[in-house]
């Protein structure tokens, strides 16, 4: 087919990426989250005595298991901190906040948590902190609902420890710099981990947003396809033409102009049977998802194919695209009734 002409305006729009992500959990990370849930801090303590928190089930260090879990404060000392001028959606404020590394009282290591502060001047390091509990918690990190200055032991006033009083607790040293390593006020104790209905396993989102520009190739790919029109790009150089076009040649590294249009029809060259249903997908499992060179294209696209049993569908099945009304791209591929195509005629593309 001849070359296409014209410049459509590149497109441009937010696009979001996410999912859940579910897993269980192992018997330090369940203490640690349904600790949370009880208004407890667990931490791990290593061969060397080192507290950890949050626990890890190995020693980041010599990589032995370790399962010796130990309730540290719910106070601490920020180690180092940054300003969020601008919070996104999801996180744990939405007015400004800090976020913070903050050592809890009894451990070695430090905690990644927000911290509720009237602004940058209200925050430094070696700041005194304490946990601000949720008011529904159900054993996430997300039951601390943040972290807020503490006044009770603030740069090196006295921190009592359990059932002494404030006035009878040894002053600490000034936390500028460097900050201190533990309150000797408050040593971890041991702790069983066990709490009744313990969280064995929690699921994760994952999100990321961000604005999509896909630039000149796929600007007017993505045109042509709202006309019901697949175009590819071909390399000046080698002659091939890829679909979708991404503006340079994968195989030659230079760029592409000369737009063709391709298909409708294609041929399967290889394919996938799709058996664990995805979350909001409205497609009833098992499905096929396949890689299909449409005719004039030198570079297989993939899509679902549909109108034919999944055990029917084979390599070299032609195939065709079917569009619902107001789609900008096609729904997905069925059989078109010709003659499969031979083997030699698509091996190069699988």
């Amino acid at each position: 087919m001849p070359p296409i002409s014209g410049t459509p305006e590149a497109l441009s729009a937010p696009l979001v990426v996410e999912f859940p992500f579910t897993r269980s959990l192992g018997p330090v990370q369940s203490a640690f989250l349904t600790g949370l849930r009880e208004r407890t801090v667990l931490g791990v303590r290593t061969a060397d005595g080192r507290v950890l928190v949050p626990p890890v089930e190995y020693d980041p260090a010599t990589a032995e298991e370790i399962r010796d879990l130990v309730e540290v404060g719910t106070t601490g000392t920020v180690t180092t901190w940054a300003w969020n001028p601008a919070p996104r959606r999801g996180q744990p404020l939405d007015t400004p906040f800090a976020w913070i590394l903050v050592r809890l009282d009894g451990a070695d290591t430090a905690l990644l948590h927000a911290l509720d502060a009237a602004g940058p001047d209200a925050v430094h390091t070696g700041m005194r902190v304490r946990v601000r509990w949720a008011g529904e918690r159900t054993g996430a990190i997300t039951d601390i609902a943040c972290f807020e200055p503490y006044e009770g032991g603030a740069d090196g006033e006295a921190v009592p420890r359990s059932g002494e009083s404030t006035e009878s607790a040894p002053r600490r040293r000034a936390s500028a710099e460097p900050v201190p390593h533990r309150s000797e006020s408050a040593e971890p104790v041991p702790h069983s981990g066990e709490f009744a209905d313990p969280v064995t396993g929690i699921t994760a989102p994952a999100r990321l947003d961000y604005t999509y520009t896909p630039g000149r190739a796929q600007s007017r790919y993505l045109a042509a396809l709202a006309e019901r029109r697949t175009v590819g790009e071909r390399c000046p150089s080698c002659r091939k033409v890829y679909v979708p076009p991404r503006g340079a040649c994968p195989t030659c590294g230079v760029a592409t102009r000369d737009q063709v249009e391709v298909g409708p029809r294609g041929t399967v060259t290889t394919f996938c049977i799709v058996n664990i249903k995805a979350k909001n997908l409205d497609i009833e499992v098992p499905y096929v998802y396949a890689h299909i060179a449409l005719d004039g294209a030198d570079l297989a696209l993939h899509a679902r194919i549909g109108g034919i049993p999944y055990d029917r569908v084979r390599m070299g099945l032609r195939v065709e695209p079917v569009w619902r009304d107001g789609s900008r791209y096609p729904d997905h591929y069925r059989p078109t009734g010709e003659p499969d195509a031979d083997y030699d005629s698509y091996k190069e593309l699988i």
